[in-house]
């Protein structure tokens, strides 16, 4: 999720909320909001954030190469279907170590 990853991105830069959002010209609560899953960054700030961590927009909305799954051609309710599957299998991994 995106906030998971604003997070991840920020402490492994070892910094602040505050000084992320100095650099981004936003709030402190901004941040906080955004890694609290409370509110979503506008797309402007989306680019910002990936300029900023050095790593693309795609990476940040979770969205590695391996990780896209081709839902083209299908119902909707297929793809409903095939979301919910991978929430399912999802959530029984979930504790689960390698």
């Amino acid at each position: 999720m995106l906030c998971d990853e604003i997070r991840r991105l920020r402490l492994a830069k070892r910094i602040t909320q505050a000084r992320l959002a100095d650099r981004l010209g936003v709030s402190k609560q901004s941040v906080s909001n955004w890694e609290n899953n409370n509110i979503q960054p506008s797309v402007e700030l989306l680019e910002k954030l990936a300029d900023y961590f050095a790593v693309s927009t795609d990476t940040l909305l979770g969205r590695h190469p391996d990780t896209v799954i081709d839902a083209s051609g299908l119902t909707a309710g297929q793809t409903a279907h095939v979301r919910q599957l991978i929430q399912d299998l999802q959530e029984a991994n979930q504790g689960r170590s390698c």
